[in-house]
């Protein structure tokens, strides 16, 4: 019962992890390596696909680094920054209470990037 469970919330986290590399504020790298933990306790199969499929290079990248790169949180942060901007003023409808909710979690994304996502050394 408890390996049905690991692969069910592994498959939610990896959801979570595809839907964050698109939308501002929702981090990508912890869900995949939570994903890529559960698969490891409950299917080998489903974490070998996970690690060959194309979110797998955000967990390769880590792994192999330790963490983000200052340049890799940068990027990161500034594309929150852009995207949090864009659905906030251009997409969100004027006294939606979207237009507070979307650049909170903008902030609480870049806020976790900065300060709990490891610093890690460049590949060079």
């Amino acid at each position: 019962m408890k390996r049905y469970i690991y692969i069910v919330l592994g498959l939610l986290a990896v959801g979570l992890g595809a839907l964050g590399v698109v939308v501002p504020g929702l981090p990508t790298t912890p869900f995949l390596l939570l994903a890529s933990w559960l698969f490891y306790r409950s299917s080998p199969r489903l974490q070998q696909w996970l690690l060959a499929s194309w979110l797998g290079k955000y967990i390769r990248g880590y792994q192999r680094r330790g963490g983000m790169t200052a340049t890799q949180k940068a990027g990161a942060v500034g594309v929150m920054a852009a995207m949090v901007l864009l659905s906030t003023f251009v997409f969100i409808p004027a006294g939606s209470v979207a237009r507070i909710i979307v650049p909170v979690a903008g902030g609480v994304g870049a806020l976790t990037v900065i300060f709990f996502v490891p610093n890690a050394k460049s590949d060079e």
